[in-house]
């Protein structure tokens, strides 16, 4: 989506570097272990799972934190709180920051809390430093990014936006068998207690900016502190069947098998040599094996393996598929394939003009930034569909993430959030 950001290009010029210097590391650090408690594992994860009792609370704690902004807390309908900060010009669409709470059974601290905590302290940042924003601002917490709980996740986001059905959206089931839209309505109780104001879905957004850990290795990698992200890359998912013929592993000949198994690892051996590219761009996973029957002395009849293919072009990965559909319609060691597919998402692009504004606000910094491409899927995919939207990613050690391991640097914590909050500064002004 091509943005109507220019309406900065005329304003009045700001210290950003005031601005950044205004992002309190110890503050930001207090914040990131204060919330780590909801939820908080003995082995240093965090276990917050959507709309569960350490979710509830973790929003009553940010929730408690908007009197300090001089701003407003809110709630809508799936359960999203948003903390409004006025503008000058209180009509125009504000500029919204944020990113999720909820994390994995066994996640770490920083997965989606980074976004939301930095995007607290760069309000804060910016009311220290004194800057009066023309555009309100806003920053979110979105309800079930991760899906552990209720899948698929992105919930918050993608109702917000009309992706998907309130309705629909509430049937969803944990594995106890209770329905998001009654755990939803505990915690709206709880916040609706708390003097929370109901606000509507949709409402509109001059633009969105998601501060993320990377959950990969390249800044790692590449020692940058930041990533500007251009955009999210399209999945596909696919479930492949391989039938064959049951019998006895002892007396049946090689010539005379159709063994499930052989043809399904011929099957999956030649998908990946089709994802193989120069430029190492494809990522091409088989994240399930399933043999059946299942007996160490009987050939198998009957495999089923997952497929997961992304990339960040749509013809690319539209090319795969073709090419996967024909591969599945050979024989493999004398079996047939069922190629069934389960998901698509199109890939994003954020737009060029939202992305320049984060690498020329990241050079007058003189903060090192490099450009990426989204592996994971986040709130923004479907923010991207409701305004112009963009992504800060910064490194994660070894890459790793959903685990209580995963860590971050506060120094690039720091240098994300100083970016951020002057980005800001320069969408509202």
């Amino acid at each position: 989506m091509e943005s109507h950001l220019n309406d900065t290009a005329d304003s009045t010029m700001i210290d950003l570097k005031a601005i950044a210097a205004a992002v309190n590391p110890d503050r930001l650090a207090h914040d990131l272990a204060t919330l780590a408690t909801f939820g908080g594992r003995s082995d240093g994860g965090v276990a917050r799972l959507a709309l569960d009792d350490n979710d509830t609370r973790a929003r009553r704690w940010l929730d408690e934190q908007a009197s300090f902004l001089g701003a407003k807390a809110s709630v809508d309908a799936i359960g999203n709180v948003f903390l409004d900060v006025p503008g000058s010009q209180p009509s125009l669409a504000p500029v919204v920051t944020g990113s999720h709470l909820d994390s994995q059974p066994a996640g770490g601290k920083y997965d989606g809390a980074l976004g939301v905590l930095a995007g607290l302290e760069a309000l804060r940042a910016l009311k220290q430093a004194g800057f009066s924003p023309r555009r309100p601002l806003s920053l979110v917490s979105w309800t079930n990014e991760e899906g552990a709980r209720f899948s698929p996740g992105t919930s918050g986001s993608a109702v917000f936006c009309g992706v998907r059905s309130l309705e629909d959206t509430r049937q969803l089931t944990d594995s106890d068998d209770i329905s998001l839209g009654s755990a939803l309505d505990v915690c709206l109780a709880e916040l609706d207690g708390a003097g929370v104001p109901r606000r509507p879905l949709a409402t509109p957004m001059h633009a969105f900016i998601e501060l993320h850990i990377e959950q990969g290795p390249i800044l790692e990698r590449d020692q940058v502190p930041v990533g500007v992200v251009e955009g999210i890359q399209g999945v596909s998912w696919f479930e492949v069947t391989v039938t064959g013929s049951a019998n006895h592993a002892g007396t049946t000949p090689r010539a005379l098998r159709r063994d499930a198994f052989e043809g399904a690892c011929a099957l999956a051996t030649a998908l990946r040599e089709a994802a193989c590219d120069s430029e190492d761009r494809v990522r091409f996973t088989i994240g399930k094996f399933v043999v059946s029957p299942g007996s160490v002395n009987t050939i198998p009849d009957h495999v089923t393996f997952s497929i997961d293919v992304r990339h960040p072009d749509a013809a690319t990965l539209k090319a795969l598929e073709a090419t996967f559909t024909q591969l599945a319609q050979q024989r493999w060691a004398d079996c047939q394939a069922t190629l069934t597919p389960l998901a698509h998402v199109e890939p994003v692009d954020f737009p060029n003009s939202l992305t320049r504004l984060l690498d020329d606000t990241a050079h007058t910094l003189e903060i090192t930034t490099t450009r990426l491409v989204s592996g994971a899927f986040h709130d923004a995919i479907h923010l991207a569909k409701h305004c112009p939207t963009a992504m800060l990613f910064v490194p994660c050690r070894h890459g790793l993430s959903h685990h209580p391991d995963e860590h971050i640097t506060l120094s690039d914590a720091v240098a994300g959030t100083q970016l951020l909050a002057a980005s800001l500064a320069n969408l509202t002004r």
